[in-house]
């Protein structure tokens, strides 16, 4: 039986995918074979790979003068082919306003001078900053656009100045529309909302790769995957096709804009009940809520934990929230249909009632 899957990642896909894959698994077309046994470089896994990269363009409207990389080590890799690859004069500022901001910052710490250029931190990253103290020679500006842990979402794209501008969008890639323009690069784990763990999207404008520092390992210098297609070493070859079908259902919704307007009604349906509620409460500044990381304690821990585990038996997994915020936390990636949410609201209510 199906139950409803709240998890941070690896999250929830669409069951139209899932069904998809499963009647494929032994099978591939007529190949005879399985996407996990084929060549990286033979004729059907290539046509896959080149399917995923034109539905991804497509959907994100990425311009011409952009690579997509397939590369892996999910996006905290990139936390250190970032700085390596783009820090030419040897400087780059960063917004930390949650955990894999400040471990993104702290990694490139390694390679090149930091400047923290705001930090939410001491509100324990419970709200996203106005003001950013940029540096006039930064050869980047780096922030997270949502923030999985604490809940919390950059609600516009920073204003740097003319500065490359680079995010992690790891959370929300695919969840609403960006102007792919306004970013030099942009990187992003696949597992929240594109596809199983093992690939890590890569997206930057072509004028940058080539002037990695000296140092770099060759399988962190985007030049390497950006001249041989992403196919320099075998790629995560399963996770790539998944991805693919992901990309394929989401063209079937309507694109990113109809998946935009589907999580802005699940996210306020779940705000509006924790506001309305005497026992739940989010603690995020209500301009800054993320529209796919859901979080609300009820400020007594035995309670939470009463409510993670009863809610597991009734079919809604995975609340808990991190263990550095407690409480609970509900990811509502694409993938999370209106019902799952619907029944989570109905639960709340529930418990609420049994528990004043």
């Amino acid at each position: 039986m199906r139950i409803f899957n709240f998890s941070p990642g690896p999250a929830v896909m669409p069951l139209p995918v899932l069904e998809k894959a499963a009647k494929e698994l032994v099978s591939y077309g007529d190949s005879g074979m399985s996407v996990m046994e084929m060549s990286h470089r033979g004729k059907a896994y290539m046509e896959i790979q080149s399917a995923a990269e034109s539905l991804l363009r497509g959907l994100m409207n990425i311009p011409q003068n952009y690579k997509v990389l397939f590369m892996q080590g999910g996006a905290t890799q990139q936390f250190s082919a970032v700085p390596l690859n783009l820090c030419v004069n040897g400087k780059a500022d960063y917004i930390v306003t949650g955990s894999f901001a400040k471990k993104a910052a702290q990694e490139a710490q390694r390679y090149i001078k930091v400047n923290v250029a705001a930090s939410s931190e001491d509100g324990n990253f419970t709200y996203i900053p106005d003001e950013f103290n940029l540096s006039a020679n930064a050869d980047y500006v780096h922030y997270t656009a949502n923030n999985t842990i604490y809940g919390t979402r950059f609600a516009s794209v920073p204003k740097t100045g003319g500065v490359p501008l680079v995010t992690d969008m790891s959370s929300s890639i695919l969840s609403e529309v960006f102007d792919i323009s306004k970013f030099a690069l942009i990187y992003a784990g696949a597992q929240k909302n594109i596809a199983p763990a093992g690939v890590t999207i890569v997206i930057l404008r072509e004028e940058l790769i080539g002037h990695a520092l000296p140092v770099t390992p060759h399988m962190l210098n985007y030049k390497t995957h950006a001249d041989e297609d992403s196919l320099h070493n075998t790629p995560p070859c399963y996770s790539i096709y998944m991805m693919k079908l992901v990309l394929e259902w989401l063209k079937e919704q309507g694109g990113v804009p109809a998946l935009q307007k589907m999580n802005e009604e699940k996210a306020k349906l779940l705000y509006d009940q924790i506001d309305e509620s005497k026992i739940f409460s989010n603690p995020v500044a209500p301009r800054d809520r993320s529209l796919m990381n859901v979080i609300f304690v009820t400020g007594n821990e035995n309670l939470d934990k009463k409510f993670v585990k009863e809610a597991a038996a009734a079919g809604l997994s995975t609340l808990a929230g991190h263990r550095s915020v407690g409480g609970m936390r509900a990811s509502i990636y694409n993938a999370m249909p209106l019902e799952g949410v619907k029944a989570l609201v109905g639960f709340m209510k529930k418990f609420e009632t049994e528990n004043k």
